[in-house]
């Protein structure tokens, strides 16, 4: 009796944690940032100039290895700012981005994604990756020129503050074509040029940024080339009242890292890494600067006042390359904006498919996930995907559920002689319980095994939980009928509802508790998870719902074998 004891109470304990996730999805507060985003998607672009609030602090500069060279051209561009024209925004369209480009710096400071609406009921509204109104959230790159003469010098290099020149301030892909090139200009001093270009793909998330840089000076250049993701602060507060989705900076640097906001002031980066990259991620989108294969960069993270705000950096900079006179040389860099689509990020870097976060369930997620992927391939509904995927957990466990419900049968057989033996020892617990075990032991009956179906359940259940939460591609994910986002609740809790009442016909199937208060516990139970299946994901309760129907057959089915057996 002890043994049911204990798994009853590891039970109770599976029950309390999905309280605490179903209360930390619904109840969750939208990150301050996305919910800005979000209210701006009706908003006109704004063609006007740059709030230069952004740039009130020139220590947003990657620090180069020499720190006086930092501090003078700090110096020497705010002096310089003031002078300086105001830049204009450049509108970019493909078929899978809506970019505003900034000319000062070449900034990124918006990005929709019109093939992924905000929700269901607003599929007009593109969903805004990046902005700049209200609060920060954009990826900036540049270059950092490296001493002449022992000497620091403003203007022979453009970082994000200076002003480049725009040929057009209109773009569009058009159809037939597969490029688009956007191209920037900035003259400086000394005989140095630089042009900036953006080249986008059709149906990629991913951009290349080049600086091409020309000498026609008398004397080398040398200078770096620097990207970063810029992001107002986002609190990292962990609570019952905080969606479990992880929203903060990443690196690779061979091993995946997440580096969160609140670390970044306490134990900023600073490595050299070949190859690698760095990212932002938030619930299913994710933008990372990825340099070019086995190529050598520091990564930092930082700290810096503007906007009235800390914001933070994360971003990367490059060893010196030097451009002879008369010559030119680029510095090439690709950005990824978009959803965390596996297949796509893991040909495109080397552990960027990591920024989808399983956590400790990412070795049973990782496999349902593929298989999940096969079958929608298959049958091409992610619903007949998840219900396919149950029928292929079920046969895998099939032997060991096949196990525990002959315990159970047996165990429901039993139950007359159980109760006379409770009516025999009433005032006497513990010769009950050893009469009860002698009679398990005697008739090879182990009440343990009957807990192992939900034990078994478990992991599997919390891994499809966090694929279902996790995955851009079930994020308004179609069923049938009126289930047209399996990520989000069944909309009239019909599914909760069927779940509930297979569970009340499975419990009927299990021997009844000789603990008359952990038989009303068990009883309790199905309405219990029928409240708290109402909040989950449809995807999941449907993967429940299936589970116990073919529970119920392969139990129904042995439960009456064993009953003509006799003992």
């Amino acid at each position: 009796m002890e043994n049911q004891r204990f798994f009853l109470y590891i039970a109770l304990a599976f029950l309390l944690y999905i309280i605490w996730l179903t209360w930390q999805q619904e109840q969750a507060p939208a990150p301050v940032a996305q919910q800005d985003s979000i209210q701006q998607q009706n908003d006109e672009i704004d063609t006007g100039i740059v709030d230069e609030n952004n740039y009130e602090n020139s220590d947003d500069l990657p620090d180069t290895l020499d720190a006086s060279q930092t501090n003078n051209v700090a110096t020497n561009i705010a002096n310089e700012f003031a002078i300086q024209n105001k830049s204009e925004k450049v509108h970019v369209r493909t078929d899978v981005l809506d970019v505003i480009i900034d000319t000062r710096g070449g900034d990124i400071r918006q990005i929709d994604l019109p093939t992924y609406p905000v929700s269901l009921q607003k599929k007009d509204q593109a969903f805004r990756l990046m902005f700049s109104e209200n609060n920060t959230y954009i990826a900036q790159s540049g270059l950092r020129h490296d001493k002449i003469n022992g000497q620091a010098v403003s203007g022979v290099a453009p970082t994000h503050h200076e002003i480049y020149r725009a040929e057009q301030t209109e773009y569009l892909l058009n159809d037939g074509s597969d490029e688009l090139e956007v191209k920037l200009l900035w003259s400086g001093k000394n005989g140095i040029t630089v042009e900036k270009v953006f080249t986008f793909y059709r149906n990629s998330f991913v951009f290349d940024v080049k600086h091409r840089v020309i000498n026609q000076g008398n004397t080398s250049w040398v200078g770096r080339q620097y990207q970063q993701l810029r992001h107002s602060p986002i609190s990292e507060e962990r609570s019952w009242l905080r969606l479990p989705t992880y929203t903060g900076t990443a690196y690779f640097d061979g091993a995946y890292h997440k580096h969160k906001f609140s670390d970044v002031e306490d134990e900023p980066i600073n490595m050299q890494v070949d190859g690698g990259w760095v990212a932002v991620l938030q619930h299913y989108f994710v933008s990372a600067w990825i340099p070019e294969k086995e190529e050598q960069n520091r990564f930092y993270s930082k700290v810096v006042k503007a906007a009235g705000e800390d914001q933070l950096l994360i971003g990367m900079l490059s060893n010196a390359q030097t451009v002879e006179p008369n010559t030119s040389a680029e510095f090439n860099r690709r950005l990824y904006a978009g959803p965390k689509i596996q297949g796509e990020m893991k040909e495109i870097a080397k552990g960027l498919d990591l920024s989808v976060d399983y956590g400790m369930f990412s070795i049973i997620s990782k496999p349902l996930f593929w298989l999940l992927q096969w079958f929608h391939k298959l049958v091409g509904n992610w619903g007949l995907a998840i219900i396919l995927v149950t029928v292929v957990v079920k046969l895998i466990f099939y032997k060991l559920s096949e196990t525990s419900y002959k315990s159970m049968a047996r165990m429901r057989k039993l139950q007359p002689r159980i109760k006379a033996l409770q009516e025999r020892f009433a005032d006497d617990k513990q010769k009950l319980g050893q009469a009860t075990w002698e009679l398990y032991r005697k008739e090879k009956v182990n009440p343990a095994k009957g807990c192992l179906p939900i034990l078994i359940q478990m992991p599997v259940f919390l891994a499809l939980y966090w694929v279902l939460i996790e995955s851009v591609e079930l994020r308004q994910a179609p069923f049938m009928l009126w289930i047209h986002d399996l990520s989000l609740r069944d909309p009239i809790f019909v599914l909760p509802f069927l779940m509930g009442i297979s569970m009340f016909v499975q419990f009927k199937l299990n021997p009844a508790p000789p603990d008359p208060m952990q038989a009303k516990i068990f009883a309790m139970m199905p309405i219990m998870m029928t409240i708290f299946m109402a909040f989950f994901p449809a995807g999941l309760v449907l993967y429940w719902l299936v589970n116990n129907i073919l529970s119920i057959i392969q139990q129904y089915v042995i439960t009456k074998r064993i009953e003509k057996e006799a003992f």
